[in-house]
């Protein structure tokens, strides 16, 4: 069962797939939600597609899930989160489930970047993918969770535009005038400060994720730039919108204190925070089907509507 009280959270994830670059319209219905797969980003030459889970009785504008997954930088796709992607858009919620720039062929602040340019996507098209512009929330898993967090506390920061996002009428093309704040964001055991875990990783001997980690960022001082406590308590944060932390109490790959230190930073710039434990559940729980996720389901769709209703 669920817990709601103070400790921490994380991020892994380890093989090294690359990432899939192709154009692809390619519709898919199934017993609950349908997808799709377009393309939404074109930056440097490379096509990043979205994958767009919509509920089978979808009616009006939809409120929106931005879901950013995991692979510490480097490894997976967007459909690494189709178990609670798919179940929330069951829910009744737009999900868009995105590829971004990775390792080790792109570095920070890309993949972030990619993340803003999702969310410009979609109010430049909220007309044409029946979604509302004014409900968009992230979601993110482990270093999709970090991608998620730095997004939204840097919505419209220079390192964030430029890239180009598809339009109707212009092709691919550079939207940066478009607001890309969100409303909320989900963390699921998310890598909140690289710093923080690539030195835990290194006392613990933990190669892959030390190399995954090298690989994204060019140095520490990158590493530094993009910890989420530390952006948050210099006052450096441009949005602070309500994240929801979920935790899992049996991952092993992630100081306790990097996730204390996101909670304490949120809260002291009096930013709403929610937090739910799961003490059994190992690290990416809810990648499966199971008693935890379905609570963890739970927990974030009331998580959502709260806000929504805000």
């Amino acid at each position: 069962m669920r817990h709601l009280v103070s400790a921490f959270a994380l991020g892994l994830a380890i093989s090294a797939a690359p990432l899939t670059a192709h154009a692809q319209t390619d519709a898919v219905a199934t017993e609950s939600a349908s997808w799709e797969d377009v393309t939404y980003a074109h930056p440097e030459g490379l096509e990043l597609l979205a994958r767009i889970y919509r509920p089978q009785s979808a009616e009006g504008r939809l409120p929106v899930v931005i879901s950013v997954h995991g692979g510490a930088w480097g490894a997976y796709d967007r459909t690494s989160g189709r178990v609670y992607d798919r179940a929330l858009a069951d829910a009744g919620y737009l999900v868009v489930a995105i590829d971004f720039r990775q390792s080790p062929d792109y570095q920070h602040p890309a993949g972030s970047a990619d993340v803003t340019a999702a969310v410009r996507w979609v109010r430049l098209n909220a007309e044409a993918l029946g979604a509302d512009a004014d409900e968009i929330g992230l979601i993110g898993s482990s270093s999709g969770g970090h991608l998620a967090l730095l997004a939204a506390v840097r919505p419209n920061n220079e390192a964030h535009l430029g890239t180009p996002i598809a339009g109707a009428d212009d092709g691919f093309a550079l939207h940066d005038e478009i607001d890309a704040s969100v409303d909320y964001v989900i963390a699921m055991w998310p890598v909140s400060s690289p710093i923080t875990r690539y030195r835990y990783a290194q006392r613990a001997g933990i190669d892959q994720l030390v190399t995954l980690t090298e690989r994204y960022f060019a140095d520490e001082d990158a590493m530094w730039d993009a910890s989420i406590p530390r952006i948050v308590q210099a006052g450096e944060a441009e949005d602070l919108p309500p994240i929801l932390v979920i935790q899992p109490g049996m991952d092993s790959n992630i100081p306790q204190d990097m996730t204390f230190d996101l909670l304490q930073a949120w809260q002291a710039r009096s930013g709403k925070v929610d937090y739910a434990f799961y003490p059994g559940a190992p690290h990416a729980f809810g990648h499966y089907p199971s008693e935890n996720t379905e609570d963890m389901l739970a927990a974030i769709t009331s998580f959502i509507d709260r806000q929504l209703a805000d």
